[in-house]
């Protein structure tokens, strides 16, 4: 019992708002983020439990040919492809980190990943005026159960889920996202058959192919969540997000081709919950999607967006447009 009790009050530590205004730890801790300029309220963020960078970020990321990997093929990577370059970040590793610092095709980019949100999403690292292109790391504090960014430059805060500077010098920045996939390991090796992988630069460091977050898809409610919740859809529900509407994710699944206006989801097979079983690999088979968009030749062209649950739309589009029926 005593063991119980300390737990929920490391937890309740762990998870307590952060006050109206920084405190001097907080300022001590990052002496270089501009508080004075904010756009959330400070007691709406929540430390999440590690500290800055404890959750460390891969810096210096590995690749093996895909074609030699041993990762089940059922098991989810985020899929990206830029001039011609495709690498494969699998879940497995992005739960333990987070955020890669990479460079494909030319181009500086963050591959991140939020667990709590499900959330897989590629930025652009350019974002300064004079184009340079920082490392950015995790900050232990959460926004809507969403993990909060920094970059290396400024120590700005960044909003995972919106790409969007909320605390420091680049508040209110938009940071640009790149299209990609959260796709079976199969898939990807379908579509790019010379593509690379990311492997652990340590692989005794982390128990990685294990799920810290057993059963998380079967919740009632989400962790680390203060807000409302939407009432017409389970806030557990997976939804693909684009720009301002959800689609429903069994929808696309049913259908196989969704259109809307000048946009089109479509199915592309299944692949394994990174938040459902202990081992990635014997999660339950949800649908990956890929987007695109018509451009003005009127040819199908790939866009971001993003695999989330319903709870995570519903806090940051509070407006937002549902499509998760016919």
């Amino acid at each position: 019992m005593r063991l119980f009790s300390l737990t929920i009050l490391l937890l309740a530590i762990m998870t307590m708002p952060l006050a109206a205004k920084p405190t001097g730890a907080m300022k001590k801790a990052w002496p270089d983020t501009d508080f004075t300029k904010a756009s959330v309220d400070f007691s709406d963020v929540m430390a999440g439990g590690p500290p800055k960078d404890g959750i460390p970020s891969i810096d210096r990321p590995i690749f093996v040919d895909a074609a030699v990997s041993d990762l089940p093929e059922s098991e989810p990577v985020i899929g990206l492809e830029i001039n011609g370059v495709a690498r494969a970040y699998p879940l497995r590793i992005m739960t333990w980190h987070e955020i890669v610092n990479d460079e494909i095709g030319g181009v500086p980019v963050i591959v991140t990943y939020c667990p709590l949100c499900n959330s897989a999403i590629v930025f652009d690292r350019r974002f300064a005026k004079n184009n340079s292109s920082p490392m950015f790391g995790t900050s232990g504090m959460l926004f809507n159960s969403n993990l909060i960014m920094y970059d290396r430059l400024s120590e700005t805060w960044w909003q995972q889920f919106t790409g969007i500077g909320i605390i420091g010098k680049y508040n209110q920045v938009q940071l640009k996202k790149l299209p990609s996939r959260l796709e079976s390991f199969a898939s990807f090796k379908k579509r790019f058959p010379q593509g690379k992988i990311l492997v652990p630069n340590n692989p005794k460091s982390r128990p990685y192919g294990r799920n810290p977050y057993v059963s998380y898809d079967s919740a009632a409610k989400p962790f680390l969540y203060r807000g409302d919740l939407p009432r017409h859809i389970e806030p557990m529900a997976r939804v693909v997000v684009v720009g301002d509407t959800a689609y429903g994710l069994n929808l696309i699944r049913k259908q196989k081709d969704v259109i809307d206006g000048d946009v089109r989801l479509h199915y592309e097979g299944d692949h394994a919950s990174a938040l459902d079983t202990a081992r990635i690999a014997g999660g339950q088979l949800v649908p990956g999607v890929s987007v695109s968009k018509k451009n003005a030749q009127g040819q199908w062209v790939e866009i971001p967006y993003d695999t989330t649950f319903a709870f995570v739309f519903h806090a940051f589009k509070p407006k937002g447009r549902w499509k998760i029926k016919p």
